[in-house]
């Protein structure tokens, strides 16, 4: 990265001439960051202080929380307060930092997603072994992996992004995003990033290709059991975690996959949103709209927390 002293700053989206709009960009941020928490905190809370929830489905559900909380912190409060400061500065260790961890939680997301297939395989087409396979130790060691490979994986994508000297540093995009990056390289020629990329799509390609051959075993196995109550149930849990599959994978698609030249700034602002940003708010509200578990937890929680407030009412003096 000796090509530090040429760019010391960067310059991320411009925000727009008019007051009104900046605030408007300001709040929808806001918002949407505050939701992304307050969902994602609440699912980390329940499985983290309920009991019924210890088990190897609402651990993985903690990572991906986790997961989400990261990923949003890491673009979103920058814009935040950028915008409401009319600051449009990041400086070069800060976008490093940006690319360096939003790519460490994306690749996470796809690590554990695949992971809870293969716990939803388990659990529906080997019911008797599942407690054996899926132990504790198992659980903690698949975690630690999918952490461990996906933080490697984006220190060599941030070394490939930063390899090459910037002829220029205004980004267009909301945070510091590998392709903006990329079209501001003095050169055409990133061979370190190229050939990160193609490893990562390989490693992708193989994750979606293990979690579409995992449901379609999971489906079979579905469809054979005898009453309909146990396939609904089998169906409840494995429901939430396919559609959050499919939404990762067709916003990621789309952001990716675009006509990026032909596409406005607007326009591709709000493919950026829906992929980076979208995604780990509506998680936790696939997950708790689905689960009975959950809801019953949060509603539990929230009854001991009413009745502590009420005792310490009473009992002050």
């Amino acid at each position: 990265m000796d090509n530090q002293s040429s760019v010391s700053e960067f310059l991320l989206l411009e925000f727009s001439a008019t007051w009104e709009l900046q605030i408007l960009h300001f709040m929808l941020f806001l918002i949407l960051y505050l939701t992304t928490v307050a969902g994602n905190t609440l699912i980390i809370v329940a499985v983290v202080l309920d009991h019924r929830l210890h088990s190897p489905l609402y651990f993985f559900l903690l990572n991906l929380a986790i997961q989400d909380l990261g990923s949003v912190s890491v673009t979103v409060p920058k814009y935040v307060i950028g915008s409401i400061m009319n600051d449009r500065r990041i400086s070069y260790s800060g976008c490093v930092a940006q690319v360096l961890f939003f790519v460490f939680f994306t690749a996470s997301d796809v690590a554990l997603l695949t992971v809870m297939a293969y716990d939803r395989f388990i659990a529906i087409c080997n019911p008797l072994r599942y407690e054996r396979i899926m132990n504790r130790r198992a659980c903690i060691q698949m975690a630690v992996i999918a952490w461990l490979a996906t933080f490697l994986n984006a220190v060599l994508h941030t070394c490939g992004t930063f390899a090459t000297p910037f002829c220029s540093n205004i980004v267009n995009q909301f945070f510091c995003e590998i392709p903006q990056l990329l079209r501001l390289a003095c050169t055409d020629s990133y061979p370190i990033e190229m050939g990160a990329v193609l490893f990562s799509i390989m490693i992708w390609f193989g994750c979606f290709i293990f979690i579409i051959v995992t449901y379609v075993q999971i489906f079979i196995a579905v469809l054979k059991i005898p009453s309909s109550l146990g396939r609904k149930k089998a169906l409840t849990t494995c429901i939430p975690h396919l559609i959050v599959v499919s939404m990762f994978s067709l916003t990621v698609c789309l952001a990716y996959l675009r006509p990026s030249s032909s596409m406005s700034s607007s326009l591709e602002l709000l493919v950026t949103i829906m992929y980076s940003v979208l995604p780990p708010m509506l998680n936790p509200l696939i997950y708790s709209l689905r689960n009975k578990e959950i809801k019953l937890a949060l509603s539990r929680l929230l009854t001991l927390r009413s009745s502590s407030n009420n005792a310490f009412f009473f009992c002050t003096p």
